[in-house]
């Protein structure tokens, strides 16, 4: 039943077709991967993508949580012998979480509070007499609450002030808990909350609070706080730095409106009434919302954040690669020197050793020697240079000593967690993490996305405040990210690290592990079916698994595409009525040109995948990331002080945020292009006008020497 509701709630939300939504959620059901029913399974889903079938899984996700803690509500609720049918309607149709929480905030267990022990003393009679607002003396009425003057039923209290004040706990509780009051309260918060930070003086003139020197006395709208402004305030109020709060813009309109609800003509129990309405917003209700507000605001910005790393990761994994060329990798240093490795087409270790061309040792003739008898001896085709320290040193010394090689600067983010981490020591168990760096950056450059994904994510260095935002959230969201961008390339079976295959759709750490244990004991594998006589590795991981694995060389050429082996059948049968083999029509334009594709749908197979097999067969195994360029930095620029207002350089974006994009200009220090400097025309987001590691051109705005930051600007 849950599945129905799931699919029409999430159809609504998402606004998509409630055949889709729920064919998608049976597919997710089924153990399928986002990447599979998004390229096998369109017929079943209207050709979603990835973007939609991944927000209905979460979604879904969420509604199951919530499905669950309506079943601890609803039993709590239960043992309190406080359950109606009027009750358990309303929570069996409330899909709103704050709603939910509202609903059972009455019921919830809680700390012994004021107007508990009130209610203890047997007080609540003589809240509900001061609410009906017609008792001429409440005083009086009070009088009876009192030790000596009580009933049975009720323990009394020391006096008539007593009393009344228990009452008003009373009244002021259930006034904070009341669905109506919190519903206007937040209301008001949403329209016209303020977030304020001031700087905790004590913190002020320290070097740590530099940095959040913008918020030493800084005040917005909560609803236009963007999601960096709002995670740096965050973090210098962790770190003890800022003192944030928020709150409505006019706390007495907010009394007021409760009042006006409450509070009923102008005798002496709506007095009282009034000064408990007052006691509940400020010692009750505006904490709680304002704590709503915070969790609700740090979430959005965590979600933005989130986002904008993923995208950044995306874009990055799916970095121009090299190819398999011969790769020497340099991780340049001035002091421990260049440590240089060899590396084959596959990527395997041939050679390393280091070498110290700058000062303060300077063996720039031997280090010279040793790079051109490197180059001669393991055939090298291009060279990986780290953008770290000394690396345009390095660059120069390269580029004097072995004039014509292809050179590129690859970015060092996370070489070193990788050099020291269990997977470069099982990799290397014998080379130190110098060398396993080295290697790290040249293999980068072969293939960005096969190294990469060897790093946990939040160390490849493009991400926005990527350490305080939720953990588990951005890690499911990161993981996404890298088993979209895997099966979207597609791997080589024989190739490929079990790092690598971990994260093909299906597989997983035991199964990519039994693959390679698998190719170690047999050899490569000659075709796609072998698969299934790898342990473990049943029907349905293979029906997942197999469209995103290649294997070039295969005796059947569709073992090297994307096309299925759920469909190889299609593709034999076009092959015979052209009268050719499937090599033949893979090679063969004209032949192609011939089939009215039509002609095989069936009841499972339509259009959407059929045009899918001939794209293929067209570009069999075509990988969808660009092609390399090469880069040169100004020669003219090494260090920051080399910088003037008004210079032209050429940079590379290394980092984008949702204010701007950060550029490398080869001094050590990337600028930031602010979003409002990135085009001549207003854009919603940075990734408009650029992408990861895109080549650009950038003006020099200013220059901030002493806290190091580079303003700079693509409008010229």
């Amino acid at each position: 039943m849950n599945n129905n509701i799931f699919a029409q709630l999430i159809t609504q939300e998402l606004g998509l077709s409630l055949e889709a939504v729920g064919n998608t959620l049976t597919l997710l059901d089924e153990g399928c991967t986002i990447p599979f029913i998004s390229r096998y399974r369109k017929e079943r889903t209207g050709g979603l993508d990835e973007v939609q079938i991944a927000a209905i899984s979460d979604m879904n996700q969420r509604l199951q949580d919530m499905a669950k803690r309506k079943e601890t509500i609803v039993k709590t609720i239960t043992e309190q012998q406080k359950m109606t049918a009027e009750l358990q309607h309303r929570i069996d149709d409330c899909w709103d979480s704050t709603e939910l929480e509202d609903i059972y905030l009455p019921y919830k267990p809680r700390r012994r509070t004021r107007a508990q022990i009130a209610r203890e003393q047997g007080l609540e009679p003589l809240a509900e007499i001061l609410m009906l607002q017609r008792e001429r003396d409440p005083e009086q009425a009070a009088q009876r609450f009192v030790v000596g003057n009580a009933s049975e039923r009720c323990n009394g209290v020391p006096d008539v002030v007593a009393a009344l004040r228990g009452a008003q706990d009373i009244i002021a509780e259930n006034i904070s808990e009341n669905e109506r009051s919190r519903q206007q309260i937040r209301g008001f918060f949403r329209r016209t909350a303020i977030i304020t930070s001031k700087v905790v003086k004590a913190k002020a003139d320290t070097d740590e609070a530099a940095k959040y020197s913008d918020y030493f006395d800084w005040s917005e709208p909560l609803r236009r706080c963007s999601s960096h402004r709002l995670l740096a305030m965050r973090r210098g109020e962790s770190e003890g730095i800022l003192r944030l709060s928020i709150d409505p813009v006019d706390d007495e309109e907010c009394t007021d409106r409760l009042k006006s609800y409450y509070v009923r003509g102008n005798n002496a129990c709506s007095r009282l009434v009034a000064e408990a309405v007052d006691d509940g917003y400020k010692r009750l209700l505006k904490p709680s919302i304002e704590t709503e507000f915070a969790a609700l605001s740090k979430q959005k910005a965590d979600d933005e954040a989130i986002g904008v790393f993923a995208e950044n990761l995306r874009q990055l994994l799916l970095g121009a690669p090299l190819g398999q060329k011969r790769v020497m990798g340099i991780d340049p240093g001035f002091r421990t020197g260049c440590k240089v490795v060899c590396l084959d087409a596959q990527g395997t270790l041939l050679h390393h050793e280091a070498i110290f061309p700058h000062p303060p040792i300077n063996k720039r003739m031997q280090a010279t020697v040793h790079l051109q008898q490197m180059v001669t001896d393991y055939q090298i085709e291009a060279i990986a240079i780290g953008n770290g320290t000394a690396s345009r040193e390095t660059r120069s010394f390269v580029e004097d000593t072995l004039p014509g090689v292809s050179l590129f600067v690859v970015s060092e983010d996370g070489a070193s967690v990788y050099s020291a981490s269990k997977v470069a020591r099982d990799e290397f168990p014998d080379e130190d993490v110098t060398v396993r760096g080295a290697v790290s950056i040249g293999r980068r450059l072969m293939d960005p996305l096969a190294e990469l994904v060897k790093i946990d994510p939040k160390s490849i260095g493009v991400g926005q405040y990527q350490h305080d935002v939720d953990q588990t959230k951005l890690k499911h969201q990161l993981d996404q990210t890298v088993e979209s961008c895997v099966n979207l390339v597609g791997v080589n079976l024989n190739t490929a690290s079990s790092h690598l295959l971990q994260y093909v759709s299906g597989l997983g750490p035991s199964l990519a592990k039994n693959i390679m244990d698998f190719r170690r004991e047999n050899g490569p594998f000659t075709s796609r079916a072998q698969l299934k006589k790898v342990p473990r590795l049943g029907p349905a991981a293979y029906q997942q698994c197999a469209g995103f694995l290649r294997i070039p060389g295969a005796k059947n050429p569709l073992d090297n595409t994307a096309v299925h082996p759920e469909s190889y059948a299609i593709v034999e049968q076009m092959a015979r009525d052209q009268q050719c083999t499937v090599a033949d029509l893979i090679g063969n334009k004209e032949l192609r040109a011939r089939i009215d594709i039509a002609r095989y749908t069936t009841d499972t197979v339509g259009l959407p995948t059929l045009r899918d097999i001939m794209q293929e067969l067209e570009k069999p195994g075509r990988d969808p990331r660009e092609q390399l360029e090469e880069f040169s930095f100004d020669s003219r620029v090494h260090e920051i002080g080399d910088l003037m207002p008004g210079m032209i350089l050429p940079g590379i974006v290394t980092n984008i945020t949702n204010f701007g994009a950060f550029v490398d200009i080869g001094v050590h220090q990337d600028g930031l292009v602010h979003i409002s400097q990135m085009a001549n025309r207003r854009i919603a987001h940075p990734t408009d006008v650029v992408k990861l590691h895109q080549h650009v051109e950038v003006k020099v705005v200013d220059v901030d020497l002493r806290r190091h930051r580079i303003s700079l600007t693509m409008k010229f």
